[in-house]
């Protein structure tokens, strides 16, 4: 298979997440409706460590973030 070094690390990082156990955060958006963002390992951490940080839950952490202008 000819791959280029971008494509193939892009698909080994899919493998990977792929075999790794998901995280589900249920969160209710800024409109009101109810989410469920499924989150691999390395964001689940991440996540974690930010509202941690803030002192705040993964939902409302995701809340927050969906008040957060998407740039152009």
């Amino acid at each position: 298979m000819e791959l280029s070094e971008d494509e193939a690390a892009f698909l080994k990082e899919l493998v990977k997440a792929t075999r790794q156990r998901p995280h589900v955060v249920n969160w209710v958006d800024r409109d009101g409706t109810e989410r469920q963002t499924t989150l691999t390992s390395p964001e689940a951490v991440r996540l974690n460590q930010l509202a941690q940080r803030l002192k705040v839950s993964k939902s409302e952490m995701l809340r927050k973030a969906a008040h957060v202008p998407v740039g152009r």
